[in-house]
């Protein structure tokens, strides 16, 4: 919000379309006031122009860094397209497709049982991924929301790793499940 504030004032500043102003010779209440550093030395000399102020240094804002080219389909930005295409669906209300994104229908079928009215999802920073036994782990922080809820929750994602005798289905990401983080 502060940043909009700020590149609004900004905005202003740069768009006014009105010529800068001109150091003037006269003289005002506050050049001439005893103890100001600023102040001519004799009523005649003429004032110091005064440089204009600099914008404040704004941050920039947060923004989400577009993959160039191809994803790989191994690395946790793979993960985190199939958390949003799971928002997407469930937004949609698109549930048997939904599922197929789950490592487990039934548990996927159990899941979409909290969405009886439309709901979104906000996606939170990708996470690092861990190894076990075989499999790659991710997970990423969603927070499902709807008028009158705002639900926090860590999405688990799942792959197994290129073990020889495993499937095409199997060594993609898929949600393991989803863990809700805070009380309904």
């Amino acid at each position: 919000m502060k940043w909009k504030t700020a590149m609004m004032a900004l905005s202003l500043l740069i768009g006014c379309g009105r010529p800068a102003q001109q150091p003037s010779t006269n003289q005002n209440a506050d050049s001439m006031r005893p103890g100001n550093p600023q102040a001519p030395a004799s009523p005649n000399a003429p004032v110091a122009p005064v440089a204009p102020a600099k914008p404040a240094a704004l941050a920039p804002p947060r923004v989400l860094i577009e993959p160039k080219g191809p994803i790989d389909p191994k690395s946790v930005e793979a993960a985190g397209q199939v958390v949003q295409l799971y928002g997407a669906l469930i937004e949609e209300r698109r549930f048997n497709e939904a599922g197929s994104l789950w490592g487990d229908r039934a548990l996927a079928a159990s899941f979409a049982t909290h969405f009886k009215v439309t709901t979104h999802m906000e996606i939170g920073d990708l996470g690092e991924t861990d190894g076990a036994a075989g499999s790659i782990f991710t997970t990423v922080p969603v927070i499902f929301y709807r008028t009158g809820l705002r639900r926090h929750a860590d999405v688990i994602l799942r792959r197994v790793n290129d073990v020889p005798g495993s499937t095409a289905e199997q060594r993609r990401w898929h949600i393991a499940q989803i863990e809700w983080k805070d009380a309904r």
